[in-house]
């Protein structure tokens, strides 16, 4: 008789990192490598979340309280405890993509990001979770731009994300994945080696009668075909970088929240506020963009500091418990971005396996906001850690780098 997997008797997990592991040995070698993403030396995606076990909590032994509100609201939204789900790209490890992830979000309660390079499409992620906020980067020309700003609010789009942190940096020490532009019989073929030895991967598409979709139907132009994954990714390359002045522009247009994801310097989070944004993220997009940019947990106070009154700071990157959300809380952020820690949870188990990350890390906080004898996610501050010497880094915040 053979032994029972274990995997199957019990889907649950108690952690980030247990979600990790079985998304490691459930998907394909190639997608696995494009969730863990980085570049460089990876020196950046190792900080992100290495800064956050240097910081040390400071409990209280007792005055605890035995109820404890963890509701907040991001740009106006209400969410029930302040974790939103970071827009990512084509989540191509399961079949229901961004669909699964947006009814994960809706049940829990919390804000839905979408990637404009997203595997599906905006009305279809809005009707799944009617709180979502679309994600753009500044790719193309202004009128391609405003049609799919227009589509995006059209079917029911609460913010827009406008993210800039990336300057298209190649090459890993430890290799790059091979991501095909699509899914045909020759790339099916060339892939059996790597796909067959994930019996599980391969049959939650099987059982749907569908392939991983690689294409973006969130940038499809009217009456035209959806474009690939690296046809989106070639205008974008191609397209002129923004200025301040078309910030304020696509801010502009959109007309109400507006989030810009990539702030890592106080004098670009200044810059932000007089260019009329509702919100920033403190954010090297996850490791992906310039290596030995700090992380996000150590660059948050001084721009917490310098804007936090004006308007909301939120933080993105190395999150992976929920004592890591209430140390982004008591440094001055308004609520935390997942990515990594979500796209692990949909590789291991679908939408429960989101909703289970999810319970993981409103769980974790609410024990910290116990611990540290806190009512309340909004009276977390600085005196719940302790921040050792030398942590906390100042970029752009020279007398000379301001307004």
């Amino acid at each position: 008789m053979s032994p029972i997997n274990p995997l199957r008797r019990n889907p649950w997990f108690e952690t980030v990192a247990e979600a990790r592991r079985r998304a490691r040995r459930r998907l394909p070698g190639n997608v696995y490598g494009a969730l863990v993403a980085g570049a460089e030396r990876g020196r950046t995606v190792d900080d992100n979340t290495a800064a956050f076990a240097e910081l040390g909590f400071a409990p209280r032994v007792a005055g605890h309280h035995g109820e404890r509100q963890l509701a907040t609201t991001v740009l106006g939204v209400e969410t029930s405890f302040p974790v939103v789900v970071s827009p990512t790209g084509v989540q191509a490890v399961d079949p229901d993509g961004e669909v699964a992830v947006a009814r994960a979000a809706a049940d829990r309660g919390v804000i839905m990001g979408l990637s404009s390079f997203a595997s599906k499409p905006v009305e279809e992620v809005c009707a799944a979770n009617p709180n979502v906020f679309f994600q753009v980067y500044w790719s193309g020309e202004r009128d391609v731009m405003l049609q799919r700003m227009e589509r995006a609010r059209q079917a029911g789009a609460k913010a827009l994300v406008a993210t800039l942190d990336w300057s298209f940096s190649h090459g890993r020490d430890w290799g790059s994945p091979a991501i095909p532009e699509r899914i045909d019989l020759r790339t099916a073929l060339r892939m059996a080696p790597q796909v067959l030895p994930h019996p599980g991967w391969l049959w939650r598409f099987a059982r749907t009668g569908r392939v991983p979709d690689l294409t973006v139907p969130n940038l499809r132009p009217p009456g035209g075909p959806a474009p690939t994954f690296f046809g989106a990714y070639g205008e974008w390359m191609g397209t002129p970088p923004p200025t301040w002045d078309d910030v304020k522009w696509l801010r502009e247009e959109w007309g109400g929240p507006f989030l810009l994801k990539g702030v890592c310097r106080v004098d670009d989070a200044r810059r932000a506020v007089d260019a009329g944004v509702s919100a920033i993220s403190v954010s090297n997009h996850g490791g992906n963009n310039l290596d030995t940019t700090p992380a996000t947990i150590r660059l948050l106070p001084g721009i917490a500091e310098a804007v936090g009154h004006e308007i909301e700071v939120l933080l993105d990157g190395g999150v992976r418990r929920g004592g890591d959300v209430a140390k982004a809380l008591a440094l001055g952020a308004r609520a935390v971005l997942i990515g990594r820690a979500y796209l692990w949870g949909l590789a291991a188990n679908g939408q429960a396996g989101v909703e289970n990350v999810l319970d993981i890390l409103r769980g974790g906080l609410d024990s910290a906001v116990l611990g540290l004898g806190r009512t309340s996610v909004h009276e977390l501050c600085p005196d719940d850690l302790h921040v050792p010497p030398g942590f906390a880094v100042t970029l752009g915040g020279g007398s000379g780098s301001g307004r």
